[in-house]
C-alpha cells in the first residue's frame, strides 16, 4: 500500500499522540479503501474518527464498491484515467458484480 505524505503526517501525529479526533464528511475522504482498518490502527493511540455523513450499507454493497475502487485504481494505472479502455474495464466489472 502506498501512503501519501498527508497520510504519513496523520499517522505520525497519532503515534506522537498529538491528535485525539479526526472529523471527516465521508469515510472515503480519509481513505478510498480499508476505512475500518485505519480506525483499528488509530484506536490504540487514542484517536477517534468522527464521520459526519455516514451511509449505512449492507456488506454486499460495501464489497461491490471496494471491488470497483480496486479495479478502477489498477485500470487507471494500466490504461490512463481518461482512456476509453479504462471506462470499459470499470463498466465490465460493474456488470459482473451486478449479476447474481
Amino acid at each position: 500500500m502506498r501512503i501519501g505524505e498527508d497520510s504519513r503526517k496523520l499517522l505520525r501525529l497519532a503515534v506522537e499522540r498529538k491528535i485525539s479526533k479526526i472529523v471527516i464528511a465521508y469515510p472515503d475522504r480519509l481513505t478510498r479503501f480499508g476505512f475500518k482498518t485505519i480506525e483499528e490502527l488509530l484506536r490504540p493511540f487514542g484517536v477517534e474518527i468522527v464521520v459526519l455523513n455516514h451511509e449505512d450499507k449492507d456488506p454486499r454493497e460495501e464489497l461491490v464498491e471496494d471491488l470497483i475502487t480496486i479495479t478502477s485504481h489498477f485500470a487507471g494505472k494500466l490504461y490512463g484515467m481518461r482512456s476509453h479502455k479504462y471506462e470499459k474495464v470499470v463498466e465490465g466489472v460493474r456488470k459482473l458484480l451486478e449479476d447474481p
